[in-house]
């Protein structure tokens, strides 16, 4: 028998080494995240032999780490640096409400250091901001240009952030394929992150939820992976909806709805969970589920993977772990949270998505791979999905506003508990969280400081201005409890990758080339569906995806593009830009772009060939439509957006910058993302490597926050 097929190999792999399967094609877009890219699941039986290790020879590592880490934090600036990415804050929010007296704790870190708006990255869209932030480098030398990317043999998205594929080798027992290989799990961020370059030279860093983390890298340091880390169905977050209403039976985007019926006061149904790859045809694993309804009561009691729990109607339920079978005695773990809504006139409930159990995980979501098991043995389950706020669940009914940001709060509490634990394990060197509840809550609620949205006329508010408002305050006092814990040794940053502005009208991009000619369907079709479904490749010139992106339909590159590289594709893209900067939207009385970006003028750097050809940057008030992002085709060029999800940030990266505070004065006037990471390693005395485009806000020659030498004084 081959080395290959050996039975130990074979053994290995049956009880956990890898499982991994294709696209689906029920993919979806989340708003401002990606779609459901991949329906996976690993079990790594060998790390259980890697942690035992680790724990043994955790002693002398920790020495070793002492030991060098003290010989190169000999004559730093600040013995620790920690960072609070406070996702998506809005400087004209924040100045105002520090004028009004309302953030005491950022008003005094401006007052004794500094504060300044802070220049993003183009496109202002997450990843792309978070990866510069982390490198200290422009889009085109870290490959990220957006949530989604497109494979220009299919014109079909896929995840910009990380790749799984299957494994090359399976061997068949019975209905079984068996992997023989591990699956290909790749980042498809470049560049080396700052915390990287800092363990390298011995200082130890703990880095919690900073968006594209996942998979995570290794490094001398504790990483837990944030933004596009998947949940347990391979996709970006999808939740379930349970109801016996046949008018909400419809698709919801971002999630499934579950028709059920109450029989005898119970209700019998189950948990869609991840495709098994194990079998030779491919099928979704279910888990039964079981609820009994007192309506006197007004609770439930749930029955799921041998557990029954009691719950009051309207209250989430802890976290609740899940197990799934795929066979062969294997066990995947999830854990999720349960809400039921109401019992009557209709039984509705809520499941959020399947997150990778951090006490079990599925999937590599932390580094080491035992640092999950770590939180979670000290913290208790936590949340692992990257897109942690269900956004999508308020967008379409599946939760009141309430119950989002009670849902929303309770998972930055859990945040919270882990960047405090931080703070206290790491006295020297680097921590950095990223808190995504501001994104999450501005996405969802900024149509109440726009008095005009469309949003607020077709829905009734439950809410008020007041949520953002209490947003800022909640902030500022994580900020004051973690000012309480630092020394003077300590250096602190809070920033922002972006700002946000009102998401009013959406711009499909597709129906204007439509209309223009630039894109055409096929003979006798007027419309098309998502993806692209009825285009006619052969005679479009350019499409776009994503959030911000138009690629031209070029030969050579495309599978079936008709417009040549080089002078050709040169002048189609000049064309594009005079007529798009000048796409006005009639109804709104406004312009809706104030500058298409050319990617030839805007990166120089290794990767630029893959990024879109055009990035569009959107007017205040306009983004690309639900629409356009899927590549749905017709004859509207602009429509109301009537989305709970009313704010945005992927416009033009003018209209948009971020915050940036620091407990120490620079003397830099409009600092950029990219001047972060080099700003670290300075202050650790470390030199800033050649990749890196951003320049340091300190000098290397005094202590941060020293006053410059006046050189015209003589002594």
């Amino acid at each position: 028998m081959s080395k290959e097929h050996s039975p130990t190999r074979i053994l290995l792999t049956v009880l956990g080494l890898v499982l991994a399967a294709g696209l689906p094609a029920n993919a979806y877009i989340g708003p401002g995240a990606g779609f459901a890219f991949l329906s996976s699941f690993l079990v790594l039986l060998l790390t259980f032999f890697l942690a035992v290790f680790s724990f043994l020879s955790w002693p002398f590592r920790l020495l070793i780490r002492l030991i060098k880490g003290r010989k190169t934090l000999k004559g730093t600036l600040v013995d620790r640096v920690v960072i609070i990415g406070l996702d998506g804050l809005e400087p004209t929010l924040a100045e105002k409400f520090m004028a009004e007296g309302k953030l005491p704790h950022l008003s005094l870190l401006k007052k004794e250091g500094t504060y300044a708006r802070l220049q993003t990255t183009t496109p202002a869209i997450s990843p792309v901001a978070w990866s510069s932030f982390m490198t200290g480098s422009e889009p085109s030398k870290h490959n990220i240009f957006d949530f989604l990317s497109r494979d220009p043999k299919t014109y079909l998205p896929s995840l910009s952030s990380a790749y799984i594929g299957r494994p090359r080798r399976v061997i068949s027992i019975g209905k079984y394929a068996v992997p023989l290989s591990k699956p290909e799990i790749r980042g498809m961020r470049k560049s080396v992150p700052f915390w990287k370059t800092l363990g390298e030279a011995g200082i130890f860093s703990t880095v919690l939820r900073v968006p594209i983390t996942f998979p995570p890298e290794k490094f001398s340091g504790h990483l837990l992976s944030g933004m596009c880390a998947p949940d347990l169905k391979g996709s970006q977050g999808t939740f379930a909806f349970y109801t016996t209403d046949e008018v909400k039976h419809k698709r919801r985007e971002g999630g499934v709805v579950i028709p059920v019926e109450v029989r005898d006061g119970r209700v019998r149904t189950y948990i869609s969970g991840p495709e098994n790859s194990l079998l030779k045809k491919a099928e979704e694993i279910k888990v039964p589920l079981r609820v009994e309804i007192d309506k006197k009561k007004g609770e439930v009691r749930v029955e799921v993977s041998g557990q029954r729990f009691g719950l009051k109607v309207g209250e989430f339920s802890p976290w609740i772990k899940i197990t799934f079978r795929p066979g062969l005695g294997m066990k995947v773990k999830a854990i999720a949270r349960f809400l039921v809504s109401q019992v009557e006139p209709h039984f509705e409930m809520y499941l959020t998505p399947l997150n990778i159990d951090p006490e079990k995980p599925a999937l590599p979501i932390s580094h080491p791979f035992i640092y999950s098991v770590y939180l979670s043995k000290l913290l208790g389950s936590f949340i692992t999905l990257g897109e942690a706020n269900d956004t999508w669940a308020l967008n379409e009914g599946a939760l009141k506003e309430a119950a989002f940001l009670e849902l929303t709060y309770s998972n930055h509490m859990e945040w919270e508990a882990m960047f405090f634990n931080a703070l206290s394990k790491t006295k020297k060197g680097a921590v950095v969280c990223v808190f995504e509840t501001t994104d999450s809550i501005q996405h969802m609620f900024w149509r109440y400081l726009d008095k005009s949205h469309p949003a607020l006329r077709s829905t009734s508010p439950e809410m008020s201005a007041q949520v953002i408002e209490d947003l800022y305050r909640r902030m500022d006092d994580l900020i004051g409890r973690a000012r309480a814990k630092l020394d003077p040794r300590s250096a602190l940053m809070v920033m922002s990758d972006h700002g946000f502005k009102s998401f009013r009208r959406g711009v499909n991009l597709n129906s204007w080339l439509y209309l223009n000619g630039y894109l055409r369907l096929k003979d006798g079709k007027t419309t098309s569906e998502e993806w692209f479904r009825d285009v006619d490749w052969e005679k479009t010139k350019a499409y776009a995806l994503g959030l911000g992106g138009l690629y031209i339909n070029q030969k050579g590159r495309e599978a079936n593009g008709i417009v040549s590289a080089g002078e050709e594709t040169r002048a189609l893209k000049a064309e594009l830009i005079s007529k798009l900067n000048e796409l006005r939207d009639e109804a709104a009385g406004d312009v809706a772009i104030t500058e298409a970006y050319d990617r030839d003028q805007v990166y120089s750097g290794p990767y630029a060939g893959n990024a879109p050809d055009l990035i569009i940057g959107y007017n205040q008030g306009f983004r690309a439509s639900w629409d356009s992002v899927t590549g749905k085709v017709d004859s509207r060029v602009f429509e109301d957006n009537i989305k709970a999800w009313s704010g945005d940030h992927c416009i033009d990266p003018r209209h948009v910058p971020g915050v940036f505070f620091f407990s120490r004065k620079i003397e830099a006037k409009a600092p950029s993302i990219m001047d972060v990471a080099p700003t670290v390693l300075t202050l650790f005395g470390l030199p800033v490597p050649g990749h890196m485009d951003g320049r340091p806000l300190v000098s290397p020659g005094r202590p941060a926050g020293a006053p410059p030498k006046d050189k015209g004084k003589k002594k």
